[in-house]
C-alpha cells in the first residue's frame, strides 16, 4: 500500500505503486506514474505525465518536470531541477502568455541505477546513462555515458564510477590497467571488485565503459 502524507497534493489521475511513500507537501500531477517503493521527498515536484520506475528516491524539493522518465533504482538528490523547455520564455513575441500548446516540452532521461547529487541541473533534452553520477552542484547540458562521473559546469566526464558508486581504480591483472594493441582499458571497483571495461571512443565520441562478464579475460 502506498503511503502520502496528508499535506501532499496527489492527482487522482496519478498512479503511486505499491510501497511508495510521498511525503510532506510534495505534488505528483496527473497521469504521472510511480514505481514501487519510490519515496518522494518533502516538497518534490513530480510533473504531469512523468514516469518513475521502481525503488526510485527524488530528495526532498527536487523538481522533475514532463516529459521526464526515471527508470528502476534512480536517485534524484535535494533541490535538483529538470528542465522542459528549449527556449523558454513567457510570453509569444506579440507579448501574449503562452500557454500550453505554444511550445513543445523536451524530458531529461535518466537510466537505471543512475544519481543526480544536490542542486544539479540537467537542462533537456539530455540523457543520464545507467549507474552514471553526477556530482552535485552540476550543469549538465549533454548526454553522460553510462558509468560515468561528472561535474562542473557544464558538466564533464572527470571519472568512471561503479555500480556502488565509488570512483574506478585501474585493474593491476590488465597490465596497469590498459589492454594494449585494442585500446582498451580495464578497471576495477575498490569496494565490490566488480571489474569493468573502457573503450575508445571513435570519430571523436566520447569512450564507453562496461562492467567486465566473468567469462572475460583481458588481453595483455
Amino acid at each position: 500500500m502506498a503511503r502520502i502524507h496528508p499535506s501532499a497534493d496527489v492527482s487522482d489521475e496519478a498512479k503511486i505503486g505499491e510501497g511508495s511513500s510521498v511525503w510532506h507537501l510534495a505534488q505528483v500531477r496527473e497521469h504521472a506514474v510511480l514505481g514501487e517503493n519510490c519515496i518522494v521527498g518533502r516538497g518534490a515536484y513530480v510533473g504531469e505525465g512523468v514516469v518513475m520506475g521502481d525503488n526510485c528516491k527524488l530528495q526532498n524539493y527536487a523538481l522533475v518536470y514532463e516529459p521526464a522518465v526515471l527508470e528502476d533504482g534512480v536517485f534524484v538528490g535535494p533541490a535538483v531541477v529538470f528542465t522542459n523547455d528549449h527556449y523558454p520564455r513567457s510570453v509569444t513575441p506579440e507579448g501574449v502568455l503562452k500557454r500550453g500548446d505554444d511550445w513543445e516540452p523536451v524530458g531529461v532521461t535518466v537510466r537505471q541505477g543512475a544519481s543526480v547529487g544536490a542542486r544539479s541541473v540537467c537542462v533537456a533534452p539530455v540523457t543520464i546513462g545507467r549507474w552514471a553520477l553526477v556530482a552535485a552542484g552540476s550543469v549538465v547540458v549533454k548526454d553522460v555515458p553510462d558509468f560515468a562521473l561528472v561535474a562542473g559546469v557544464p558538466a564533464r566526464r572527470i571519472r568512471w564510477v561503479g555500480h556502488v558508486g565509488v570512483p574506478l581504480e585501474p585493474d593491476a591483472d590488465g597490465a596497469g590497467g590498459s589492454s594494449g594493441s585494442t585500446g582498451a582499458v580495464y578497471w576495477r571497483c575498490p569496494t565490490s571488485g566488480r571489474r569493468y571495461v573502457e573503450t575508445p571512443g571513435v570519430d571523436g565520441a566520447e569512450p564507453t565503459l562496461r562492467e567486465v562478464t566473468p567469462t572475460e579475460v583481458p588481453q595483455v
